[in-house]
């Protein structure tokens, strides 16, 4: 049986008994604290399995959502990246942010979804300091194997590394501790920021030793090499791309990629990973299927283990954001070629009937087949559901009043999370070896790279679905033809990517990397890892709404296949549900009412704007008059309101106020101790 992660949490600093009375001093055999407690490997893991819940929690649990896909409707912040476009005013800036005013000093779950990364918050490294601290105890007594301890330092060291990657990727410079803090030690307490560069080296060692300790395999959904070596690649190609494109002051991006090319290498070298699943059963599956996922959450009703992700996939309810034109543009064809040079059939077309036949199958398996006019009219995103909710919801429960099926609605789904993907492993290897080929002189991606990364990932096998509609896998990537993608390709040529913090620096993307960088933004459309990306290749300014247009509208309507509320069509004045010139062509009937005038923008492909209007019958509210047929074009989301411009100062966050006002407070006591600065632009 799977293990589900509801794991009990432990406190990182467990109870010390004291009492003058001799017998009372002696160890509690009933009670666990830090005296009884580290007595075998099976209470170790019992310590960390608080981790999971933190640092791999899929999609969360219940009504909760941090780290979950950004696919809640209730007004949920969703992913930020040039992939997504909202109704109303898109998401702001961190100076806008509401969550980083604030500290924390408890192992609470401070997941931030615009950077990928965390708050103030150093409970969760002086937990693992901690348990590295006591499996040393455990063995100068004799309580655990060579082994046991080498695999378990090894995890305490993964983990103490993932957390501080984390607190670097939000903040930068941060003070590091290697070693649990004592109360009374205030001048440790009150350390000043260390260099990224100087933690990040150490966040390397330990990377490196894990990788080198942990165990192969241990046990269905724990902590292994493959956990450590994807997660570690990850965590050291942020940190080598970040000092090449921002051009960190004493970095070493030479040795950071190199240890992320290293890592992920170990795992492929390994043989346990293989692409060997359909797209859609990775995500729409209650169980792990095949041998893609290293590491899966499981979800049960029988044990009140559930989620809600897949109810914000189900056609009734409404996103909290949409796929933009901008991402939809980057979608390679089957063939391997962009749109513009593409040979297949249609491939220009933007009607998502279309697209779903002509890009590469994972489109298929992210998006709906057609438009939905829920909550601002975009594209829905499916990609965390099976097929037969939606399936079941138009033939069953539409219009009929019939209950949605349990595992379909409120948070009751019980879908499983592929928490971490073989893809990404491979993904995280090329890109190390082509940025260290690009800016350090190391070998020349070949071939045969490609082949066992980006074209082994196209490879993956399609359901009977995907292939019965006529999806296709997607063409191998080659070297002669990243080369000629490039040239044809509009966005690697677009006056947008000219105002970025990257080009400030002198660099322009070559054109492996970027056919790399977009294989990355098809496999993990809305997982959070675009706005990770962007930031770490210095192009935040992707965001910006009015050099980067794109990303203000969405998917493409054909005014034809849409249904509108005509009083032609109405019997004795009310709605006539099967006239289907009422409901249009679409399934989801998409229709469009007289309060929509106004409302309903487009943009045309000639670039200029559409605004529906329209007259209605006084006495039914119906439509009659209208220039719908004027309409066809790119869906502007209602109330569209512009980002406020992203600066550089938006690549990091700043330190808390709070943390300031402390470190200035002890320092007019005692001017001995320094004072937290801040970071740029705050």
């Amino acid at each position: 049986m799977k293990k589900i992660f509801n794991f009990v949490f432990v406190l990182a600093a467990l109870t010390l008994v004291s009492c003058n009375k001799d017998f009372l001093e002696r160890p509690s055999k009933t009670t666990m604290n830090d005296e009884n407690f580290w007595s075998s490997e099976g209470n170790i893991r019992l310590f960390v399995n608080g981790a999971y819940t933190n640092y791999f929690p899929g999609y969360y649990y219940g009504w909760s959502y941090n780290y979950a896909p950004g696919v809640r409707g209730d007004g949920a912040a969703g992913e930020w990246s040039d992939d997504i476009c909202t109704s109303g005013t898109q998401q702001q800036p961190l100076n806008a942010a509401t969550d980083i005013a604030s500290s924390f000093n408890d192992e609470s779950n401070t997941f931030y979804s615009k950077t990928q990364s965390c708050g103030w918050n150093f409970a969760w490294v002086r937990k693992w300091n901690l348990l590295l601290a006591r499996l040393d105890t455990m063995k100068e007594a004799g309580k655990l194997s060579d082994e046991a301890y080498n695999h378990w330092t090894g995890v305490a060291r993964f983990l103490r590394g993932f957390e501080y990657s984390r607190l670097v990727m939000s903040f930068g410079d941060v003070p590091y501790y290697d070693k649990v803090v004592d109360a009374e030690d205030f001048e440790s307490q009150y350390a000043p920021r260390t260099s990224r560069v100087e933690v990040m080296k150490h966040v390397m060692d330990d990377f490196k030793y894990a990788m080198a300790n942990v165990r192969l395999d241990d046990g269905a959904n724990f902590i292994n090499k493959g956990v450590v070596g994807t997660f570690g690649s990850r965590f050291m190609l942020f940190e080598g791309t970040w000092e090449v494109y921002h051009k960190t002051a004493g970095g070493d991006p030479k040795a950071f990629l190199q240890t992320a090319m290293d890592l992920a290498g170990a795992v492929m070298e390994s043989g346990k990973y293989q692409f060997n699943c359909s797209f859609k059963d990775l995500f729409g599956s209650e169980t792990q299927v095949g041998n893609e996922t290293i590491l899966f959450r499981s979800y049960s009703a029988a044990v009140s283990v559930r989620h809600c992700i897949t109810t914000y996939s189900m056609p009734q309810y409404g996103q909290g954001g949409y796929a933009n034109h901008n991402h939809f543009e980057s979608w390679i064809c089957t063939d391997g070629k962009p749109f513009t040079t593409s040979t297949v059939a249609n491939a220009e077309s933007w009607k998502v009937q279309d697209m779903r036949i002509t890009r590469d199958p994972r489109f298929e398996s992210t998006f709906y087949d057609e438009p939905n006019s829920i909550n601002g009219g975009g594209l829905f995103a499916w990609k965390w559901i099976d097929r037969k909710g939606p399936e079941t919801y138009y033939e069953k429960t539409y219009g009929s009043g019939a209950a949605i099926p349990t595992q379909y609605g409120s948070a009751y789904n019980t879908t499983g999370a592929p928490v971490v993907r073989y893809a990404e492993t491979v993904l995280n290897w090329i890109e190390a070896k082509a940025e260290l080929a690009d800016k350090f002189g190391g070998a020349a991606v070949s071939q045969a790279d490609l082949d066992k990364s980006i074209n082994a990932i196209r490879k993956r096998p399609l359901d009977a679905t995907a292939t019965a509609l006529g999806c296709q896998q997607t063409a191998p990537l080659t070297l002669a033809l990243a080369e000629t993608n490039a040239a044809a390709d509009p966005q690697y040529n677009d006056a947008v990517y000219k105002v970025t913090l990257a080009s400030k620096n002198g660099f322009k993307t070559s054109p492996i990397i970027w056919e790399i960088r977009r294989e990355r933004r098809m496999e993990f459309f809305n997982e959070h890892f675009r706005s990770a990306d962007i930031r770490r290749w210095g192009e935040l300014e992707r965001l910006n709404n009015e050099t980067n247009p794109k990303t203000t509208y969405g998917v493409y309507l054909d005014a034809s296949e849409l249904g509108e509320d005509l009083l032609a069509y109405r019997v004795d004045g009310k709605v006539n549900m099967k006239d289907p010139r009422y409901f249009g062509a679409y399934k989801k009937q998409y229709t469009i009412t007289a309060k929509l005038a106004g409302q309903f923008q487009t943009m045309g492909l000639d670039g200029v704007k559409h605004v529906y209007s329209a007259k209605a019958d006084e006495a039914t509210g119906a439509i009659t008059e209208s220039n719908l047929k004027d309409m066809s074009g790119f869906r502007i989301p209602e109330n569209f309101t512009a980002r406020k411009t992203v600066s550089e100062r938006d690549y990091l966050y700043p330190v808390p106020s709070s943390v300031i006002n402390e470190y200035a407070n002890k320092n007019e006591a005692d001017p001995s101790f320094p004072l937290m600065d801040q970071n740029p632009g705050w």
